[in-house]
């Protein structure tokens, strides 16, 4: 019997892309004989004709299958859950706006089939606005480097994923999981393919400032406690360099009492600097205590309004 490959496509008024993205993933596993394929697509509430098109295609092929989600539960939970519904002996992740070209699909199945567990794509270049390649960039360098494992350069979470893998995922249990330091948790040694990311063809992007602001954070708490320790460390300097610097006034003043003046300037200075400097800190320990909050509470990942083309079949 042929092993199946469940293709998991999270979207969001995706109504320019679904029915192409649909059309290639099947185009690749056509030309694949030696597996089998099921499209799952997780809709995170669109509101443009995104799922009418999902419902036609879904009537049209069996293979098809599509979760309604109850209301939009953003970029993280959604396409993760997706993930853990997946069916078949392996998953993909593929995004719906075609910035992950569907023809490597191919070669992550040939991999796959020659035993590897994980086969991920990373993208050393992009064709996307530079300045913002080299943000990503630079933060993905930032968050390995401090990371408590070693994460995959320049991953966005476009792989396949075995069942051994999902598996593993589906035990750690996690209600905001970021999957990109998830999949390096987990062990499994990556077959990593380079290429290079197109620019969106159509439609436009849902990032905006607060989501990747999101995503940076998310990877920073969930896999670091560098940030808190660079947090007492930089009190013990400052507090350092202020002892000296009043030591250094004092000798001053004693020697020239009469001529030198402090004055304001650099008492004010002094507080805003130490001010700004408690701020920073009482954010990021915030954004700790946040995401400890978010595990305590253990709200689901997400709320389904309806499922397309399962039938009977029971959830994984």
């Amino acid at each position: 019997m042929k092993k199946t490959i469940t293709v998991v496509t999270p979207c969001f008024n995706e109504e320019d892309n679904v029915e192409e993205v649909y059309r290639q993933t099947a185009a690749v596993f056509d030309a694949l004989p030696q597996v089998q394929h099921e499209h799952l697509f997780i809709d995170n509430c669109s509101t443009d004709r995104t799922v009418e098109l999902l419902r036609g295609l879904a009537a049209r092929d069996s293979r098809v299958k599509v979760i309604l989600n109850a209301r939009n539960f953003g970029q993280v939970r959604s396409p993760y859950y997706g993930l853990m519904q997946a069916r078949g002996d392996a998953a993909v992740l593929l995004v719906a706006d075609l910035q992950d070209p569907p023809a490597m699909l191919a070669d992550f199945v040939r991999h796959w089939l020659d035993g590897a567990a994980l086969v991920v794509g990373v993208k050393p270049a992009s064709r996307e606005n530079r300045l913002m390649f080299a943000v990503r960039r630079l933060y993905y360098r930032l968050v390995t480097r401090i990371a408590d494992v070693r994460l995959i350069q320049n991953f966005t979470g476009f792989g396949l994923y075995d069942r051994r893998v999902l598996d593993v995922l589906r035990a750690i249990d996690d209600p905001y999981p970021y999957l990109r330091g998830l999949v390096s948790e987990v062990g499994f040694e990556p077959v990593q393919i380079p290429y290079t990311q197109p620019r969106r063809a159509r439609g436009i992007t849902k990032n905006n400032f607060y989501s990747l602001y999101d995503f940076a954070m998310l990877g920073i708490t969930s896999h670091s406690r560098v940030p808190l320790r660079l947090a007492t460390m930089a009190g013990f300097a400052l507090s350092g360099l202020s002892l000296l610097v009043s030591l250094g006034y004092l000798l001053v003043k004693l020697l020239f009492w009469n001529s030198f003046s402090l004055g304001l300037a650099p008492i004010l200075i002094g507080v805003f600097f130490f001010a700004s400097v408690q701020l920073f800190f009482i954010g990021l320990l915030g954004e700790y205590v946040g995401a400890i909050l978010t595990h305590v509470a253990r709200r689901p990942l997400v709320v389904e309004r309806e499922r397309i083309n399962y039938g009977d079949l029971p959830k994984p």
